[in-house]
């Protein structure tokens, strides 16, 4: 049991860096058929957590809140805010001086077309029991399709370039520009 324990806390230690896979790519546009399975795999699975959110009607994801606030203020549909949002963030990234990746430009569009196909065909709740399943299915798909995503090393999506910038750019700990 002891020996259990001791590999069930080594599977989820946290590590201080990204961790190594073997799909992980060492540039930013080093392509290949896996890679790009398990990216659009992470990426897909991500937007379907962050609608499920959505439709628990008991809380949303920061960036979420404001691509459902932009669609109660426009005609645009919640896939197509958070494309407008993350492409504009994108363009925050010029002055920076950060190079994109293929992984960033797949998160912009995979993203916002998994959040308004989930969005669209999962159902809304008013029910509490379910609202908080769909939260914790929600947050573990986001959790898990982040660690998809990045592992395979094709670029950071373009909230997490933004802020990595500015923590490179200002010396601010990221802990502190995710604040701001």
């Amino acid at each position: 049991m002891a020996d259990f324990l001791s590999r069930f806390n080594q599977f989820f230690r946290p590590h201080r860096t990204i961790p190594k896979m073997p799909w992980t790519a060492t540039g930013r546009w080093q392509l290949n058929f896996q890679r790009i399975l398990i990216l659009t795999f992470g990426l897909t699975i991500f937007g379907f957590g962050d609608s499920l959110l959505v439709n628990s009607n008991l809380g949303n994801a920061p960036w979420t809140v404001f691509a459902q606030g932009l669609t109660h203020h426009s005609n645009l549909n919640i896939g197509l805010a958070t494309f407008l949002i993350s492409s504009v963030v994108l363009l925050a990234w010029i002055p920076l001086k950060v190079k994109l990746g293929f992984g960033t430009l797949m998160n912009i569009l995979i993203i916002a077309t998994a959040i308004q196909i989930g969005v669209s065909n999962f159902p809304k709740t008013n029910n509490l029991f379910i609202g908080t399943l769909f939260c914790f299915i929600g947050v573990a798909l986001v959790g898990l399709g982040t660690a998809f995503y990045i592992t395979c090393g094709l670029g950071p999506g373009p909230r997490d370039g933004l802020m990595t910038a500015l923590h490179h750019r200002t010396g601010i700990r990221i802990s502190r520009i995710r604040l701001m």
